[in-house]
This record gives C-alpha cells, sequence and structure tokens, in this order.
C-alpha cells in the first residue's frame, strides 16, 4: 500500500502570523491615528489653548494682587508698631502726669493743713493775748487782708512762670481761694488783661466749688501771651470791674517787670484807683512775688528788683500787701 504524503502546513500557519499581524497593526494605527473631523479636533485645541491661557493669565494677576495686598500688610504692621510705641509713650506720660498730680494734691493737703495749722495758732495767741472778748476790726491772714467781696486775679503768664514756678503758682492760687470760703464774684486775667474765660469776659465769674474746679483745671494749661508787666492786667481789672459799693481785691502774682518806668505805672494806677473821702482806695492790691530769678550765690536779676519795687509801692499805695516768696517748693 502506498504511503500518503504528509501535507507540509508550515505555509498555511506563516500566512495566518502574517494577517495577524498586519491586522494588529492597523488596530493600533486606529487607535495612535486621530479620528473623526479634523476641524473639531483643532477647535477643541484652540479652545484648550485658550482656557489655559486664561488661567495663566489669571494666575499671574492673582500673584500680583499677592504682592499688592503682601506690600499692605507691612505697611499697617509697620503702622500698627508705631501707633503701639506711641501708646506707650502716651500711658508713661500719663503715668507721670498722675504722679505729679498726686504729687499737687499733696502739696496742696499740705499747705492747707499748716495754714489751718499756724491760723489756729494765731487764734489761740490773740485770745491769750488780748482776752476772749477781742474782736479784729479788720480781717487779716498771713497780713493780706481778706474783707472783700470780689477778687480779681492777673497773673503773669510769661514763659519763665510757666517753666519754673506754674506749680507753685496753682498752689498759691488755691490757698488765696482757701482763704475766701466765699465770694460773690471772682475773674481771673493774664498780665496783659486777657480773660481765662471767654464767656465770662466783661463780667465776673459766679462762685461755687465746681467754678472753683474749673478754674484749677484751666489754669494748669493756660499760657496766653505776655509781657511780663501786670500793669495792663490791673489797669483793665480796675477800669472794667470796680462799681462803687464793692469791696474788691486785686492779686497780682509774677515773677519780673519788663516795663520802662516804674514811676509812671504808679502815677497811674494812682490816677485810676483814686482814694475816696475816708482815704480807702477804690480797690485792694495785693502781690506775690515767685523767685524765679533768685538764686543762692548769685545775683538777682534786675527786672525781678524792678518788679519787687514796683509790687511793694502800688501794694503800700493801694491798700494791700506784697509778698515775696522765698521758694518755689
Amino acid at each position: 500500500m502506498k504511503k500518503q504524503r504528509r501535507v507540509n502546513q508550515e505555509a498555511s500557519i506563516s500566512f495566518l502570523d502574517v494577517i495577524s499581524c498586519g491586522f494588529g497593526a492597523i488596530v493600533l494605527l486606529l487607535i495612535i491615528a486621530k479620528v473623526g473631523d479634523p476641524s473639531a479636533l483643532e477647535d477643541a485645541e484652540e479652545k484648550l489653548l485658550g482656557s489655559v491661557k486664561s488661567n495663566q493669565e489669571r494666575l499671574f494677576k492673582i500673584r500680583e494682587e499677592s504682592v499688592v495686598l503682601d506690600q499692605r500688610l507691612q505697611s499697617r504692621k509697620k503702622q500698627l508698631s508705631e501707633l503701639s510705641e506711641r501708646v506707650a509713650r502716651l500711658k508713661e506720660k500719663l503715668a507721670s502726669v498722675s504722679k505729679q498730680s498726686n504729687q499737687l494734691s499733696q502739696s496742696q493737703i499740705s499747705a492747707k493743713e499748716q495754714l489751718l495749722l499756724v491760723l489756729q495758732i494765731l487764734s489761740e495767741e490773740m485770745e491769750r493775748l488780748l482776752g476772749p472778748e477781742f474782736q479784729s476790726k479788720n480781717q487779716l491772714v498771713g497780713g493780706i487782708p481778706a474783707d472783700s467781696d470780689y477778687i480779681i486775679f492777673v497773673i503773669d503768664t510769661s514763659g519763665s512762670m510757666q517753666s519754673a514756678a506754674w506749680q507753685k503758682v496753682q498752689v498759691e492760687m488755691l490757698n488765696i481761694l482757701d482763704v475766701y470760703p466765699e465770694v460773690t464774684g471772682i475773674q481771673v486775667l493774664n498780665d496783659m488783661g486777657q480773660y481765662m474765660f471767654a464767656a465770662y469776659k466783661n463780667k465776673w465769674i459766679p462762685d461755687s466749688p465746681k467754678m472753683r474746679n474749673n478754674i484749677a483745671t484751666k489754669l494748669a494749661n493756660w499760657a496766653p501771651f505776655s509781657n511780663s508787666s501786670p500793669v495792663e492786667g490791673i489797669e483793665s481789672a480796675i477800669k472794667m470791674f470796680y462799681t462803687p459799693g464793692r469791696r474788691i481785691s486785686i492779686y497780682t502774682l509774677g515773677d519780673d517787670f519788663q516795663g520802662s518806668s516804674i514811676r509812671r505805672v504808679v502815677k497811674e494806677i494812682d490816677r485810676l484807683n483814686e482814694a475816696n473821702r475816708g482815704g480807702d482806695r477804690l480797690v485792694r492790691i495785693h502781690a506775690i512775688g515767685f523767685p524765679v530769678h533768685l538764686r543762692r550765690g548769685v545775683a538777682p536779676s534786675v527786672s525781678a528788683m524792678r518788679f519787687a519795687a514796683l509790687m511793694r509801692e502800688l501794694s503800700y499805695n493801694n491798700g494791700g500787701t506784697f509778698i515775696g516768696l522765698n521758694s518755689l517748693e
């Protein structure tokens, strides 16, 4: 029996392999290659690029705004630091002012206690010497008559007084007010005739504890221009406020006199404050001299000596008293 020849299948298998690879390559090309409408793909790509560009612009704008906001933040931090330092300095000044106010209050209390003690001692001594039935013919406190119903302060507000004697001025003014527990009217002028309270210009300030506190508070920072001469203030007080029948006292507080002539001032005040038939002047003129220009071991200034000479003469001629303080403490 004739043997059958085995059919060679290698050719068919290789063909199938080639066909399979070809189909795979086509499928792969279809996957990789762009499928669809080319114009639609271009539109999508442009939209995508436009969105990316828009987002980039927004990012840059946000970064610029961030820089500006950061600069503002740094500026605000700097301002806050400066304000904090200013608040700290103001707190220190407030503490200093409070301390000075407490010291001034203690000084005033001490001065009042000393004055009351002196008055008590003087009263007891006068009663012992003159008898319990003796009545004084006038009211004198520390050599100053305290019998007036109206009082006017004429205060030197010059730089020398402000810088060296102002706390003492406040103390002495309160002491003078304490001598008069109650009066009908008060007025406060500087040596140029300028009023402390403009609302009471050319009229009396009604006396009350509240008004006295207002005067003390205003005096602490009251600094109108001054020419270091009490003449204008005294003349203005006499011309404006004297009325027959009123008992008025003028208290002049100062440290020096820069005027040209003492004699001329004395004559002018004598003319204005003429004596009545009984020999009494229209108003009393008292003076308190502050030793701003007097130092130990140093000759007193000419202006200080001229003030003392002037006020001693005016107070003597016009029924008042001149007191020269020996210390600013």
